[in-house]
């Protein structure tokens, strides 16, 4: 498995997965600024930009069908409804689904502005995506549909600098495999200028040190990052419980202690 490391003190940090020992910043990313194809497998992981010298990343392991039992996190507040002025996209698994083969076919429908609510136990977030960085936007979506991220925990969490998330293997009990799992297919590096790491609750794509290595895990900001910038994938803003991002517990795997986890997370859709 790759690992995604983040240095601190280097200007090029990578948010990324754990992977096999990837163990530095890579260098710039603008062969794949823009793309929208060709998929690879990895999981994905913020870099740290705190106290520790590097963080974890994730890496390309095959998405877990696992549903071993989880450990438990804080008390669940009731979970909210649709955001007003949105209507719910209709799930695709009955039940979650964490194993793929292949890249989804793109599915997102033209003049529909979509957004994600993320039900956690802590409260609700609704997450604009920027449907103009199609390939990451379509695949966040897909996953989400078929309830990929339900249950999973924030595995990830650093203060004044990201929360988090996405990992199949957070549903199993062996926390050093936390960080390390996906979807089981991969999605390039998409850069557009005008979406940068520049205020707090911007949702990127974690990544290994391979720009074309995102998957499942993602990352929302906790304050300005400029220095991802050009580096990740910029895909989302969060624009409704900003509050609930502070509220998630500080935790890096594979460390023991008590989690935050994704209850639920669905798509909605508005007409833009």
């Amino acid at each position: 498995m790759r690992k995604f490391l983040l240095i601190a003190l280097l200007p090029a940090l990578l948010l990324g997965c754990k992977d096999r020992d990837t163990t530095g910043a890579t260098g710039t990313t603008e062969s794949s600024t823009e793309s929208t194809s060709a998929p690879a497998e990895g999981n994905q992981d913020t870099g740290t930009a705190t106290a520790s010298d590097s963080a974890e990343g994730a890496a390309s392991a095959q998405g877990a069908n696992s549903q071993a039992s989880a450990p438990a996190s804080s008390a669940t507040p009731p979970a909210a409804g649709v955001p007003q002025g949105y209507t719910r996209v209709p799930d695709l698994s009955e039940q979650p689904k964490r194993d793929f083969k292949e890249e989804p076919d793109f599915q997102l429908e033209e003049g529909q502005d979509y957004a994600a609510v993320v039900n956690t136990n802590r409260g609700q977030m609704v997450i604009d995506l920027h449907e103009d960085v199609p390939t990451t936007v379509n695949s966040f979506v897909w996953l989400a549909r078929h309830k990929f991220y339900d249950g999973l925990a924030f595995h990830r969490v650093i203060e004044g600098f990201v929360v988090q998330g996405g990992d199949p293997n957070t549903l199993k009990n062996e926390r050093n495999a936390w960080g390390t799992g996906g979807p089981g297919y991969s999605i390039p590096l998409e850069i557009r200028r005008k979406y940068n790491f520049d205020e707090k609750g911007v949702l990127g794509m974690a990544r290994s040190q391979d720009p074309n290595s995102g998957g499942s895990q993602f990352y929302i900001t906790l304050a300005p990052a400029p220095n991802l910038d050009g580096q990740y994938t910029v895909f989302g803003k969060v624009v409704q419980g900003l509050d609930v991002l502070d509220q998630i517990k500080k935790y890096e795997a594979p460390a023991e202690g008590e989690v935050d986890r994704m209850q639920s997370v669905y798509i909605v859709t508005k007409n833009k």
